[in-house]
């Protein structure tokens, strides 16, 4: 299957936060994180506001059907990813991974320095993901100000402090 990778156009955020409601399912089989499933998630307002805002970008098939998505935020000399979010029916297939990559190449073409991210800990689609794509685990101590106020955001919408990490991949 042909999967498209390109900056999202306002248009498409009416995809989105279907996508982000399917991708979550994959947290049922985490009885912790289950709750996440059911939780609400960014509306198309919201979407479209961050793609007139900053970088996104969408996954979409030669059909023309939206399957992921990423959006990211420059902070500082970093890209931020906020969200990797790719439908059920296409995990596994390296959309997220493609995503990343071009999340990558703009970080580069921009001169940031690095991409940083908050994720899980020991779920297999987040940490392990993400460090065989090169990211590294960060510190407490390593934690710039601006990524410990991400983690207490997170921790602030129920997140559970333990299991969450923040990881950066240098440029």
């Amino acid at each position: 299957m042909t999967i498209v990778i390109r900056r999202a156009r306002v248009p498409d955020a009416a995809f989105l936060p279907a996508i982000e409601t399917s991708a979550a399912e994959l947290f049922r089989e985490d009885p912790q994180l289950a709750w996440l499933a059911e939780a609400e998630v960014a509306d198309v307002a919201s979407h479209q506001q961050n793609i007139q805002r900053h970088p996104v970008w969408v996954a979409v098939t030669v059909d023309g059907v939206h399957c992921g998505f990423l959006n990211a935020e420059t902070c500082d000399r970093e890209l931020h990813v906020w969200e990797v979010s790719v439908a059920r029916g296409y995990q596994g297939r390296g959309i997220g991974k493609r995503l990343l990559q071009a999340a990558r190449e703009y970080a580069q073409q921009q001169r940031l320095d690095a991409l940083t991210l908050s994720t899980f800990r020991q779920l297999p689609w987040n940490q392990p993901f993400y460090q065989r794509l090169g990211f590294v685990t960060l510190e407490a101590g390593q934690l710039a100000p601006r990524l410990r106020q991400v983690l207490a955001d997170e921790a602030r919408h129920g997140l559970p402090v333990e299991r969450r990490c923040v990881m950066r991949l240098t440029l």
